[in-house]
C-alpha cells in the first residue's frame, strides 16, 4: 500500500532536497507541495531537479491543504510550524508529521525565550535515530521513541554535525564537557534560498565569512540539550560556525580537554558505538572526514583523536547540511515512525568529483 506525502515549504531548499528523496520513495507518494511566495506555480518552475513531480501545483500552506496525508514534512522557517502542526492536530489529523524547523526541539522554555522568542511550544521526539542516550541501550533508545511517534522533530544541521563528532566521547566520560570548542565550516545554502545582499555569489565567492559568534548562534542549547541525553553534566560550549564558499557542506571540528588518563585506544573503543550504523562512518587512522563523499547523501564520516601535546580530544565529522544535516534525517525518522525499513530513500552513494 502506498502512502501518501505532503511538503510544506516545497519551493525552499530544504523542501526541495526532502522532495527529492520521497521522489524516490518506493512506498510513499507526494501528492501536495505547499508554499507561500510561489502558489500557484508548478513544482517543475521552482525545483526543476525532480522531473517525476514536476506537474504537481503548489498550493498555499493551510491545514486544510495538508490535512488527510500519512506523511507531512514541514521545511517552514522557525515560527511557523506550530501553527500549522497544532491545527492538524486540534482537526484530529493522524499523518506523521516531520518538522524541520527549530519550534518543537528545545525542552526547556528558557531556551526557547533565550534564542527564538516568541511562544514556546512543546518538544516533539527528537528526530536523529543516533542519538545516544546514557546507561544501557544508548544507540537504540532514540529509535525506539521515534518508532512510537507520529510527531518528529528534525535536528538542526550544524547540531547534527557537532553531535555525531562528540557524543561518543561523552557517552564514556573521556572529555570534560565544560570546556567544549566547535569550529564549523558551512555551506551556503545552510542560510536559505532567500535573496540576501550578504548570501549573493558576489559577496560570496572568495570570501569566508563567520556568523553568530559569541554564543549567539540559535543551535547551541540544541547541542547542549543533547549531549545532556548523551550523559554530560554542566555543558559549556564555544560555537562559531563559518560561511565557505561551497553550495552544500558542513565540516565540524570539536574540541574538548581530555580526562585524565585517556589515549587514543580508549577513544577508538568509545567510537565503536557507531560500529552497525548505515549512515555512521568512522574513517580509518589518519583520513579525516570531508565534505564531498556525503554530498548529496544522508551519510555522516566521524573521526576522533588525542592531541597530547594539548591534553584534548579532537573530533570531526562531515555531513550534507541538506542530507543529513535536513532532509534525510526526515525521512529517515519518519520511515521509522511509519513502520518502514529505516534508510529507505536516504542516498548512501554520494557524487564525485
Amino acid at each position: 500500500m502506498t502512502l501518501t506525502a505532503a511538503v510544506a515549504g516545497a519551493s525552499g531548499y530544504a523542501g526541495g532536497e526532502v522532495l527529492r528523496l520521497l521522489a524516490a520513495h518506493p512506498d510513499i507518494e507526494v501528492t501536495t507541495v505547499t508554499a507561500a511566495s510561489s502558489a500557484g506555480s508548478r513544482l517543475g518552475d521552482v525545483q526543476p531537479q525532480i522531473p517525476s513531480l514536476a506537474e504537481l501545483i503548489i498550493t498555499g500552506t493551510t491545514p486544510e491543504a495538508l490535512a488527510g496525508h500519512d506523511l507531512v514534512v514541514l521545511a517552514l522557517p522557525h515560527g511557523h510550524s506550530a501553527e500549522v502542526g497544532d491545527a492538524l492536530a486540534a482537526a484530529g489529523d493522524g499523518a506523521v508529521i516531520a518538522d524541520c524547523a527549530a519550534d518543537h526541539r528545545l525542552v526547556r522554555e528558557q531556551d526557547w525565550e533565550d534564542y527564538y522568542g516568541g511562544a514556546f511550544t512543546p518538544p516533539w521526539t527528537y528526530g536523529m535515530p543516533e542519538l545516544l542516550h546514557a546507561g544501557e541501550g544508548a544507540a537504540r533508545a532514540q529509535r525506539a521513541e521515534l518508532a512510537a511517534t507520529g510527531r518528529i522533530a528534525v535536528p538542526g544541521c550544524n547540531v547534527t554535525a557537532v553531535t555525531l563528532a562528540l557524543q561518543p566521547a561523552v557517552a564514556a566520560g573521556l572529555v570534560d564537557t565544560t570546556h567544549i570548542c566547535a569550529t564549523l565550516a558551512v555551506g551556503y545554502s545552510g542560510a536559505g534560498r532567500a535573496a540576501k545582499p550578504h548570501l549573493l555569489a558576489s559577496q560570496a565567492l572568495g570570501n569566508i565569512a563567520p556568523y553568530a559568534v559569541g554564543g549567539s548562534h540559535r543551535h547551541i542549547p540544541e547541542v547542549v540539550q543533547n549531549l545532556q541525553v548523551a550523559g554530560a553534566g554542566e555543558v559549556g560550549l564555544t560555537f562559531t560556525p563559518v560561511l565557505v564558499p561551497t553550495s552544500r557542506g558542513i565540516l565540524a571540528t570539536v574540541v574538548a580537554p581530555l580526562t585524565e588518563g585517556v589515549d587514543q585506544e580508549a577513544v577508538d573503543a568509545a567510537y565503536g558505538v557507531y560500529e552497525g550504523e548505515s549512515l555512521v562512518d568512522v574513517t580509518g587512522p589518519g583520513a579525516w572526514p570531508t565534505t564531498a563523499p556525503v554530498t548529496g547523501t544522508g551519510r555522516a564520516l566521524v573521526r576522533a583523536t588525542v592531541d597530547d601535546r594539548a591534553g584534548t580530544l579532537v573530533a570531526l565529522c562531515a555531513i550534507d547540511n541538506l542530507g543529513k544535516g535536513t532532509a534525510a534525517a526526515a525521512v529517515q525518522s519518519a520511515n521509522l515512525a511509519l513502520g518502514l525499513p529505516e534508510c529507505t530513500a536516504v542516498p548512501m552513494i554520494g557524487v564525485a568529483p
